[in-house]
Parts: structure tokens; C-alpha cells; sequence
């Protein structure tokens, strides 16, 4: 028989009902949606492909247990009746991290104690033992408090899924994480035909993942995760589930990636990425100005995807300002041709000299972004 676990897998906000889709199509069931997470349940099995094969998703958790505390003995009570055994062995490492928000239990450094202590005192019990050297595997225990209510949960992935092992160093001062490009290109429908366009590629990102999306090759397939260590995890489901997704990868796909920048740097980091990324073949990159940018003749449907710099420092902002307003006049409109823009500018419309057929909300990291989107015609 086997075991069902509760998974949950916090993500961008913005990108919530885009990971739902994700799951689903993997074979999640009860998928719930909250602000900046998805909870859903599977087997091991789910939990093994979900790590492996989910774009957006900055990790996937197994969810312990949820309860209301509002004081630190309840903290304590209902963390010592959670079966952390199952998961967690008397030689693991089991650190404990997390958050609280709009809680009465506000002390980060406390609640990490007093879930330390509680997992201790319930495998005293368990295991008949007063000491534990945790040489074994890392089990890290997350925590989340939010409203009083709290969930405790194992990070089964270890360094976040946006690390997916191809990208060295960023070109760009406010680099889009791999997950929220991933989004970015769901969200501009990238289909295996498209051809895909960044005028300000910087390391490469939204045209990596535009490929690994194209060509549907799973992210976190050349990565090893937390949970592979873990007793408790058949160690046959990871093989298999990457065979399974390595299986569904569509070499069919003419996909096509054209990248510039105006910094030559940035345009080798984005060929050397692309490389490691296993999409190298499918990705162009050269240095040019956007001043000169301008579409190509093609027969395959283009998308246009941009990060352009932001500005913190009011000299830089009025740069940016001076960039959308070029870019205005370069981005023409094509019945076969959409635009997808990422920027925080809250006046980005009027000096890119255009409202926007869409807009959607987004964060990269914590600054409020939108997503502005012109579509063909």
C-alpha cells in the first residue's frame, strides 16, 4: 500500500494558479490554492516527480501537521504529538527554519527552540534515548505561522528548485529567478513551435526556460534533492521518476531562442548557460543595442519576453524611464508577434507609449511587479 502524504509547494505570488496546472498535469490530487503556495496529496512517488519535473514551485514540502497555537506551551503540546518518526530516523539532522506573520507567537529564534525541543522529547519517548547526534541526512523542518495557525513541514527539496544547476552568474541587476521566468513563459503561452525573443537577455533565463518549457524537458532533472537521503523515501522512485519525465521530453520541438544585450559578458553568459542547460543548440545570442532592435521575418509564431532594468538610484530609474520609452518605439506591433514585459514602474504604459491588452501581478523577490502583455494583431 501506498503512503499518502500532504505536499505543499510555495511559489512567486502571482504564479499560484499557474503551479495548480503544474500539479494537476503531474498527477496531484486535492490541490488547494493559497496565496503564494499550492497544497495537494500524493505518494512518494508524486513527491519524487514533483521535485523533478514542477517549473514553478520553489520547493515541495510534506506537510506534518497544521494546528491553531497562540501560546508556547501549545506550540510545544501539538508539535509532540506529530509521528516525525516516520520521516526522521535517531541519527538524522532534523534544523529547524521558518516564519511567523500577524501571529501572537512572533519570536522567530523561540518558535525554532521550542520545536527543536518538542521533536526531541517526542523521540526520547519514541526511541528511548536522552541524546541524538544528527550525523545522518539533513530532515529540515520548516515551520510557517500565520493568523496563530501553524504548519510544521520537511522540506523534501534542499537548495531551492529555482537552482536548476545551469546558471553560474546573473547579467543583470534584478535577475529573474528560474521559477518566476518559468511562469513567465507559461503565461505567454510558449508552445513547441515558438520563437522566442529577449531584446535584454542578461544571463539567458527567460530563454532557457522558454526551451526547457518548449521542449518539455524536465528542470530539475540533472539535480540531486534532500529527500534522495532520506530512509524513509524508496530510493527506486527517484530513478524511476526521472526516466518517466526524461521519457515525456518532446524532441519534436522547433523551437527557436534569439537573445541580445548590449554587453558582450552577458551574451557569453547566456550562450554558456544554455549549454549547461542541455539547450544550447536552441538558443542564439549577440550583442546589440536595443535602439537597433528589430523583428525577424519568420514563420513560427514570435513572443517577445523582457526584463528590462529597473533602477533603484533616481539616475538609474530615469534611465529605465528613457529605456521604456525606446522600447516603445522599437516594439511594433505584429500580427504574429506578442509582447510580455516584467517591470515594477508604475508608468510603464505611458512611457512605453502603450496600454497593455492584459496586465498581471507578479513579485520578483519582494518588489511588486506587472506583468504587461501586448499581444499580435
Amino acid at each position: 500500500m501506498s503512503t499518502q502524504l500532504t505536499l505543499c509547494a510555495p511559489c512567486h505570488f502571482g504564479l499560484e494558479s499557474t503551479l495548480a496546472y503544474e500539479v494537476k498535469k503531474i498527477g496531484g490530487e486535492e490541490v488547494a490554492v493559497n496565496d503564494g503556495k499550492v497544497t495537494f496529496s500524493g505518494d512518494f512517488s508524486l513527491l519524487a516527480r514533483a521535485n523533478i519535473s514542477l517549473r514553478c514551485a520553489e520547493r515541495v514540502c510534506v506537510v506534518l501537521g497544521s494546528f491553531s497555537a497562540t501560546s508556547f506551551t501549545q506550540l510545544f503540546d501539538e508539535v509532540e504529538q506529530l509521528p516525525v518518526e516516520d520521516f526522521i530516523g535517531k541519527k538524522d539532522a532534523f534544523p529547524v527554519t521558518g516564519w511567523s506573520l500577524n501571529s501572537q507567537l512572533r519570536s522567530i529564534p523561540d518558535c525554532q527552540s521550542i520545536i527543536k525541543r518538542a521533536v526531541v522529547r517526542r523521540f526520547e519517548r519514541v526511541y528511548g534515548q536522552s541524546w541524538f547526534e544528527e550525523s545522518g541526512p539533513v530532515h529540515q523542518i520548516r515551520f510557517s505561522i500565520h493568523k496563530d495557525q501553524v504548519t510544521i513541514m520537511l522540506d523534501s527539496s534542499g537548495s531551492g528548485l529555482h537552482k536548476r544547476g545551469y546558471r553560474r552568474g546573473t547579467g543583470n541587476v534584478a535577475p529573474l529567478k528560474e521559477t518566476l521566468a518559468a511562469g513567465i513563459a507559461d503565461l505567454a503561452r510558449i508552445r513547441p513551435d515558438t520563437l522566442v525573443i529577449d531584446p535584454m537577455c542578461g544571463s539567458g533565463t527567460l530563454l532557457i526556460e522558454s526551451a526547457l518549457k518548449a521542449y518539455n524537458i524536465p528542470p530539475g532533472v540533472r539535480r540531486s534533492f534532500a529527500a534522495e537521503q532520506w530512509g524513509a523515501v524508496p530510493p527506486a522512485v527517484w530513478k524511476e521518476q526521472r526516466e518517466a519525465a526524461l521519457a515525456e521530453i518532446n524532441r519534436e520541438s522547433t523551437f527557436e531562442g534569439l537573445g541580445f544585450d548590449l554587453d558582450p559578458e552577458a551574451i557569453a553568459l547566456t550562450r554558456e548557460n544554455a549549454v549547461k542547460a542541455g539547450v544550447g543548440r536552441k538558443i542564439e545570442a549577440q550583442v546589440q543595442d536595443i535602439g537597433d532592435f528589430a523583428l525577424p521575418k519568420s514563420h513560427h509564431k514570435m513572443v517577445v519576453l523582457c526584463n528590462p532594468p529597473y533602477g533603484e538610484r533616481l539616475l538609474e530609474v530615469r534611465q529605465a524611464e528613457q529605456l521604456y520609452r525606446r522600447m516603445g518605439k522599437v516594439f511594433t506591433r505584429r500580427p504574429d508577434c506578442s509582447y510580455y514585459i516584467i517591470s515594477p514602474h508604475e508608468e510603464f504604459e505611458k512611457l512605453f507609449g502603450r496600454k497593455a491588452d492584459k496586465r498581471r501581478k507578479l513579485y520578483n523577490g519582494m518588489i511588486k511587479c506587472q506583468l504587461y502583455m501586448y499581444f499580435g494583431g
